[in-house]
């Protein structure tokens, strides 16, 4: 109020006492307000999570409206919890982590983790860019995986909170990759953003350029269980892709795409993952897969959905990448074990790993991973939860 004002309305006790009842409540909304944590105390917290090579590890907590839970540290952009509603209204763990740092320092296959600088595998560790060959670790089989010994998932981000929205809450990830890093030839400089809405959105924005051509295809390697325990073999699948990449047996893509229907991999209806997964068991297994998606990337479009029948929850996917991999936990023994001493077992949780191919550096047919100077990479992946 004007000083003007508050001259003409103290003319009474009544007046007085409603002006100042007024006046009490504007100074309490703009306490909560001006805080950059006022409204979001609640919904973004920060906590000091330990040290990796003298950095600080933190980890964050974002929470919406609706009481969603989405835990993310800057060790790898880890997203370490995830919980979610079921059916009746009743929050549990969806996606496979542990409670703290040492756990994850100790080795884990890539819970909830960035996958790069090159996701999936570059066979024998070996690509040719521009006239010049340069030569990888080789950290799976006789493969190159997922960035190799130190990839994205081994770093520690720096990270800035951004500014409060009154529908979401969002954090901003950045970390320079150097020249020669693993490998990988050219600076590369990412910048990662997560985002949380009141509509149940995970929001995953990628951004990145570089000073030398190399490759990128990053991806977020979360595990789900939507039932929160046990295997994932009852819940329902559906994938948008007609065709998929055939691989050897070192899972390298030969180049070939072939059609899904008619074998185990078969999700343009929705299928339960145990109902055909006989047919993969002399190899590889399980679901070890990179689907063609029909959008064909480039823009935000529908990828996969998950359905877990028993707790009514649902995950849906959608991305601007031309595929997805679908990995459901064929490593998994039920040594390891997460939030609330939850035995990961086998096929205790599967992954939607969306990307571009498998390899592509070494197919100039399949959708290139090339990023040049003066080009930015850019990439988005939304995981939508639902429950019915």
């Amino acid at each position: 109020m004007r000083t003007s004002s508050l001259k003409t309305v103290f003319g009474s006790r009544t007046t007085v006492s409603f002006t100042l009842a007024v006046m009490l409540l504007l100074i309490t909304s703009c306490a909560t307000t001006d805080q950059p944590t006022g409204k979001s105390m609640t919904r973004l917290q920060e906590q000091n999570w330990g040290t990796v090579d003298g950095k600080v590890v933190k980890l964050f907590t974002l929470t919406n409206r609706k009481g969603t839970i989405v835990k993310i540290t800057n060790y790898g952009l880890i997203i370490t919890d995830i919980q979610t509603a079921d059916r009746d209204g009743k929050l549990g763990h969806i996606v496979l982590g542990f409670d703290n740092l040492d756990q994850y320092l100790k080795g884990h296959p890539f819970f909830g983790a960035i996958a790069g600088r090159v996701a999936n595998r570059i066979a024998k560790g070996k690509f040719t860019l521009e006239g010049k060959e340069y030569t990888l670790a080789v950290n799976n089989g006789p493969n190159h995986l997922h960035g190799g010994k130190k990839g994205f998932d081994k770093q520690v981000w720096e990270a800035r909170p951004l500014p409060s929205r009154e529908d979401a809450q969002a954090i901003e990830f950045h970390y320079v990759s150097k020249d020669g890093e693993e490998g990988y030839p050219g600076n590369l400089d990412i910048t990662v953003t997560y985002t949380l809405t009141d509509s149940d959105d995970l929001r995953m924005d990628y951004r990145a350029t570089t000073d030398k051509s190399t490759p990128v295809n990053v991806t977020n390697h979360s595990y789900f269980n939507l039932a929160g325990v046990g295997d994932t073999l009852g819940t329902e699948m559906q994938i948008n892709a007609d065709r998929y990449t055939v691989t050897d047996k070192t899972l390298i893509p030969t180049g070939e795409l072939a059609p899904v229907k008619g074998t185990a991999l078969d999700f343009t209806r929705p299928a339960t993952m145990g109902a055909r997964i006989d047919q993969l068991k002399d190899f590889p297994g399980g679901y070890d897969h990179n689907f063609v998606l029909n959008s064909s990337g480039g823009k935000l479009a529908f990828a996969a959905r998950a359905h877990e029948p028993k707790s009514g929850r649902v995950l849906e996917v959608l991305t601007t990448e031309p595929g997805v991999q679908l990995y459901n936990g064929i490593g998994l023994d039920g040594k390891l074990l997460g939030h609330g001493g939850t035995p990961y077992v086998k096929f205790g949780g599967f992954c939607l790993e969306t990307q571009h191919f498998p390899d592509a550096i070494n197919h100039p047919s399949f959708p290139s991973v090339v990023l040049r100077p003066g080009e930015t990479f850019q990439s988005t992946t939304v995981f939508r939860f639902v429950a019915k």
